[in-house]
């Protein structure tokens, strides 16, 4: 390709105006037709102000009396949530024949019964703080599971995601939990629906699908998938149980994968690390991968392992 360094600056941004004209996805230029980002951001981390007002500080609200303060807070969250729900319903096939007005009637009535679940979502986080205090022996106070368990914070934020995903509300709830997944590395899909008492232990890496079915007293360690088994259908998929059934009092160790829908971990099972799960596993089994074998070199001669009773500088090990 040759390049013209003579071309002007108007060119070439007549050229970039006029690649918006092609008709695609990306050419879209109505840009308040679609939540904003920042804001659901702002009215996520404000939630969180509202299941835990004795954690996060809010300093946009100055008053001497602690429920004034909460006052005004819920009161601002429930019209910035309400404005973008009403932008995102008309996204969804569920409200597109709906016209302005009942938008906005069904924007405030999806709000009002909202916030009427929040003291539920709150007796559900309450669960987590236990479980992950309880689950956790580096845990030292529940003061410092809410304040810097990153598991907590991406269960609590799909926690309050999950309720609107179940009203139907586009595009807003997917926003919260992505917002949670830059902030932790945690990976829940709205969708998902969890049982009480669970618990991410570290939680970096883990992936939890939309139709997963979690139940109560779980723990899941780091890197963790509970996921579908193939998404070679692809969007045709939509809608069907594709992500696996974690029954209650089930722990899963490190780097394990579960996958798809039909597949159910059965109540009190343990699933260990790095374990690749297609089936469903009986209730109380426990699942591990076979024991490594390992090989012992030392100035190079092969023993194995169980020759070999102490070590010292001039043993390396290597698994086979």
């Amino acid at each position: 390709m040759k390049y013209d360094n003579n071309v002007s600056l108007q060119e070439l941004t007549d050229a970039i105006i006029n690649d918006y004209s092609l008709g695609r996805d990306i050419d879209r230029m109505q840009v308040y037709q679609q939540p904003d980002s920042e804001i659901v951001i702002d009215i996520t981390n404000k939630l969180l102000t509202i299941l835990f007002p004795g954690y996060y500080r809010e300093r946009n609200y100055l008053s001497y009396s602690y429920n004034n303060r909460m006052s005004i807070l819920i009161e601002d969250v429930f019209y910035n949530l309400r404005s973008q729900v009403e932008i995102a319903l008309p996204n969804s096939n569920e409200f597109a024949e709906y016209d302005e007005e009942s938008i906005k009637k069904k924007s405030d009535e999806i709000c009002r019964e909202y916030f009427r679940r929040i003291p539920m979502i709150r007796e559900y986080v309450n669960t987590d703080i236990q479980a992950t205090y309880d689950g956790d022996p580096a845990a030292y106070n529940k003061d410092e599971v809410v304040l810097s368990y990153p598991g907590l914070m991406a269960s609590t934020i799909c926690r309050l995601a999950h309720e609107l995903y179940l009203m139907k509300v586009p595009m807003v709830p997917r926003m919260m939990t992505e917002y949670a997944h830059s902030k932790t590395g945690i990976d829940i899909h709205p969708g998902a629906t969890i049982g009480k008492y669970f618990f991410m232990d570290h939680g970096t890496g883990i992936v939890v699908g939309e139709t997963s079915i979690i139940g109560e007293h779980v723990k899941i360690y780091q890197g963790v998938t509970i996921g579908a088994l193939s998404t070679r259908g692809g969007h045709s998929n939509q809608g069907k149980k594709r992500h696996p059934t974690i029954e209650d009092d089930v722990t899963i160790y490190a780097g394990a994968s579960i996958l798809g829908g039909e597949t159910t971990i059965g109540t009190g099972s343990v699933v260990g690390s790095n374990v690749f799960i297609t089936s469903s596993i009986a209730p109380n089994t426990r699942i591990s991968n076979k024991t490594q074998e390992y090989s012992i070199k030392r100035k190079g001669e092969k023993f194995q392992a169980e020759e070999v009773k102490t070590r010292d500088d001039d043993v390396w090990i290597y698994m086979i």
